[in-house]
């Protein structure tokens, strides 16, 4: 949980940089690859990834001023990361709204009573845990998995 918002926004703008860094590795064509059939897809957990700070930032009352179609990606990752970027600049400049204290305000999050500061480490394990995945479908795809929490297995020989 969260209790200062500069150390929220510290965490986020790490989080994000490896989050683009991972969307930066996906090309057009292996944008649909997934785990399996019917799995979620890199293009789909970019797009989800992108979307989704509108939903947290809806629970603790502070919408955030982007205006996406979550059933709709854009054409390109080059537009989601686009986008992506708009969402979490936008997240830093919203989080500015808030002082240190309303972070141990509760809100409702899907009926349960929860501290602001806690929805906020919620966006960010939500980002990290998609990350993730998006890391080993990056590497069943053949395409470059870049080292966001330490290096990778391929730049740790170089």
């Amino acid at each position: 949980m969260y209790r200062k918002i500069d150390d929220f926004i510290k965490d986020w703008k790490v989080n994000c940089a490896g989050t683009i860094a991972i969307m930066e590795s996906i090309t057009e064509d292996k944008k649909h690859v997934s785990i399996a059939e019917g799995h979620n897809s890199l293009e789909f957990l970019s797009w989800h990834l992108t979307n989704a700070p509108s939903f947290f930032f809806g629970l603790i009352g502070q919408p955030l001023n982007v205006q996406l179609n979550p059933s709709t990606p854009p054409q390109t990752i080059k537009e989601i990361i686009n986008e992506y970027k708009k969402v979490s600049d936008e997240v830093v400049k919203n989080v500015k709204n808030l002082k240190d204290e309303s972070l141990e305000k509760e809100v409702d999050m899907l009926g349960k009573p929860t501290p602001i500061g806690e929805i906020l480490r919620s966006l960010v394990d939500h980002q990290t845990h998609h990350r993730a995945q998006m890391q080993v479908l990056l590497r069943q795809a053949g395409l470059p998995v870049p080292g966001v929490m330490g290096p990778t297995k391929e730049q740790s020989k170089a």
